[in-house]
């Protein structure tokens, strides 16, 4: 098996090129500037200029095809996909039509580029409890259809994990797996929300590293980290990218995955990340090794 990828988000696999396909007229002075975001407004004011570029389904079979065919060019065998399903709403979409599309797409991707995928839905944490209950419910309607994880993305400080404790136990209930972004732009005490909830792995979680208690119980339980270097460089979640913790998280023997988050946004692949974690970083091939083996012992899918 190839490498295996955990944090990913298909709308976040839009490039320039892409938006370009989606959007004809876009203008290129533009896409340039929403493209040089050095902040996390700056990567949200990017994202939502993808997202509205996205006019229905047949977009999202667009850029499904497109995720695929690059995956497969990076010898990536094996991802899990998330797919913002409190966007779909936000744009004012029926997600039954999307989802057809996106896995007509990806059935027909797969012929040519054979990479497995299965998918996560999130949802808006900022919305609210009442949202992303709903998100949930959503979610469960798919989980024999391709979907094998649900999760929340967006604000963490305007929402915090603890506010959606049911929701989480409604898609544990119903056969769902469970992850959080958490730990990115919020401290430990989102993380440790996150895992109260029951999160069963955390989406980036690089700021645990700040609460040797917290790394304690992630090490103990077991639970990964999704970690994404570049991204985390990009958005402002740390300072620098020598200032990333990734080497002191390894060292603390927290279970680690690299993933590349968004890619099309933040100009990096899985290959870019773990040459990032060996020059700069001082990782050994042993240690990559583990790392890369990270992603597929503790997939959410087993077949």
């Amino acid at each position: 098996m190839g490498f295996a990828e955990l944090h990913l988000h298909l709308e976040g696999t839009v490039d320039q090129d892409t938006v370009r396909m989606l959007d004809p007229l876009a203008d290129r002075a533009e896409v340039d500037r929403v493209w040089a975001f050095t902040d996390f407004a700056g990567f949200l004011e990017c994202f939502k200029f993808v997202a509205r570029r996205l006019r229905g389904p047949a977009d999202y079979a667009l850029i499904t095809r497109r995720m695929m065919q690059a995956l497969h060019r990076q010898t990536i065998s094996y991802a899990e996909v998330t797919i913002g399903a409190g966007v779909v709403q936000w744009l004012g979409y029926e997600f039954d039509s999307i989802w057809r599309e996106i896995r007509e797409a990806q059935k027909d991707a797969y012929k040519q580029w054979p990479v497995e995928i299965w998918w996560n839905l999130d949802a808006i944490r900022q919305l609210g409890p009442d949202h992303v209950m709903e998100m949930a419910k959503l979610t469960a309607r798919y989980v024999h259809d391709g979907v094998v994880s649900f999760g929340i993305g967006g604000d963490e400080q305007r929402g915090p994990a603890h506010e959606f404790r049911k929701a989480y136990q409604y898609a544990k209930d119903a056969g769902l797996r469970l992850t959080a972004h958490a730990g990115e732009t919020d401290g430990p005490e989102s993380v440790r929300h996150a895992l109260d909830i029951g999160a069963e792995r955390i989406g980036h979680g690089i700021r645990a590293i700040e609460d040797p208690d917290l790394c304690r119980r992630l090490r103990d339980q077991r639970i990964p980290l999704e970690v994404c270097i570049t991204s985390n460089v990009r958005t402002g979640a740390v300072p620098s990218l020598e200032a990333h913790p990734i080497k002191r998280l390894f060292d603390a023997g927290l279970i680690v995955t690299l993933n590349t988050d968004d890619p099309g946004m933040f100009g990096s692949d899985l290959a870019t990340e773990f040459r990032l974690a060996k020059e700069v970083f001082g990782l050994t091939e042993a240690e990559l090794t583990t790392i890369r083996h990270n992603a597929l012992d503790y997939r959410f899918k087993r077949t």
